[in-house]
């Protein structure tokens, strides 16, 4: 695990879009085609921003895949995971090959899960762009996450710190209107993934940031497991990163 720290978040995104935009060119390079996997919400926003800018990718040849949507919510509510993706990613990407969406307002939730597990088992991940919530989690793996299910898509159910989370960053106006579940990515399926790239800005992030980094490897915070990881670099801000050894924390 390698921590890289700017001062702000907004050289964060710059620094993390460069780093990811680099893994795409290498693996198009290498097999003429690359698999991502993309993050939303607050903390994604300058990374995201700064990647579809960046010039001489050649999308075309990239499929993409996100990390969760919630159970229940159309495509056009504000907190849709798809929405977000679309208009800031999808629509600003010339050609993009594909971006496999997850339906979370399939009516089918199983079948919906078999349909997206059965797409990505043939997408090896080049690289993720992740994130890390207020609660350690990854992607919506809440503590205490399962480090084991096989499976590349579940459902899983918000707990109360992960659904504050969502209504403190302005995506839902009270917290009975946050879904109390989500199809998510699992633990597994993301550390499988060739590089991880993990963007956490903001002092809201600052103690999962040290649970990660500095604890032991626990369910209880699951954004520890990444210090497993054979290739993975955490993007971190003057103040998600304060509470680190050495950074005054």
């Amino acid at each position: 695990m390698k921590l890289n720290i700017y001062e702000t978040k907004g050289k964060l995104g710059v620094g993390a879009a460069a780093d990811g935009a680099d893994s795409i060119r290498t693996a198009i390079e290498s097999r003429d085609e690359a698999n991502i996997i993309l993050a939303t919400g607050a903390s994604q926003l300058e990374m995201v921003t700064n990647l579809v800018s960046i010039m001489g990718i050649a999308w075309e040849k990239v499929t993409a895949f996100h990390l969760d949507e919630y159970i229940g919510i159309p495509e056009s509510h504000p907190a849709s995971f798809r929405k977000y993706l679309r208009e800031r990613f999808e629509a600003k990407v010339p050609g993009l090959k594909v971006f496999h969406y997850i339906e979370g307002d399939h009516g089918n939730t199983k079948a919906e899960c078999d349909r997206i597990n059965t797409i990505i088992r043939k997408h090896p991940i080049d690289v993720a762009f992740v994130g890390i919530g207020e609660n350690s989690h990854l992607a919506f793996n809440d503590p205490p996450a399962d480090f084991d299910v096989e499976d590349p898509y579940i459902v899983v159910q918000l707990n109360v710190a992960c659904r504050m989370q969502q209504l403190g960053e302005g995506w839902f106006e009270t917290i009975n209107d946050v879904p109390p579940s989500a199809i998510s990515m699992s633990i597994r399926q993301i550390m499988k993934s060739k590089r991880i790239l993990v963007s956490a800005p903001d002092m809201r992030k600052a103690s999962a940031i040290k649970c990660a980094t500095e604890g032991p490897v626990d369910a209880m915070c699951p954004a520890s497991i990444l210090q497993t990881h054979a290739d993975c670099t955490i993007y971190l801000d003057r103040d998600s990163s304060s509470k680190l050894s050495g950074t005054g924390g």
